[in-house]
């Protein structure tokens, strides 16, 4: 049987406005613990307008220090499952984090953006009805495996910058 996979802690502060959710860290991830560790996963990149800086450029505790001070916050829908390497087709025995219960404690929380179908999927059902106090937003993966293109990615990305003005 494989091993469980568990998230790491949300990034958020009481300034949040938008929180950024993706489904499980992948491997890579998961042993850096750090989220979107995977070079090709284009996440820092894709979130860099938003955050007004190019945060691929940085070291991650300040990419982590950017995303707050831009308002952005981060964590994942499923707090762990089973899975034998990164793919979100792989994910079994789900087990998912109390996004409402994190929602309630961000004030200025106007927005919630999933990166990828999985965690949209996931995450919305998670919401319920709670999903009708915010802006909700299903952004492309960040995912080297969602195959599109950067820049056909970008535009949906660069749309978060609404929910931050």
């Amino acid at each position: 049987m494989t091993d469980r996979k568990h998230s790491f802690p949300p990034v958020v502060d009481a300034r949040t406005r938008l929180l950024v959710l993706g489904s499980l860290p992948g491997e890579r991830s998961l042993a850096e613990q750090r989220y979107y560790a995977h070079p090709q996963n284009q996440f820092w990149r894709l979130i860099s307008p938003a955050a007004g800086r190019d945060l691929a450029a940085l070291d991650y505790p300040d990419r982590l220090a950017a995303l707050r001070e831009a308002h952005i916050g981060l964590w994942d829908v499923v707090a762990s499952a089973r899975r034998t390497g990164s793919t979100d087709a792989a994910l079994r025995d789900v087990e998912g984090h109390d996004i409402v219960a994190l929602a309630a404690t961000l004030p200025d929380l106007r927005g919630i953006a999933f990166n990828g179908g999985t965690a949209f999927r996931t995450g919305s059902k998670q919401l319920g009805m709670a999903a009708d106090r915010y802006t909700i937003l299903a952004l492309p993966s960040s995912s080297p495996l969602h195959t599109i293109g950067f820049e056909k990615k970008l535009p949906h990305w660069e749309a978060l910058r609404n929910l931050l003005e």
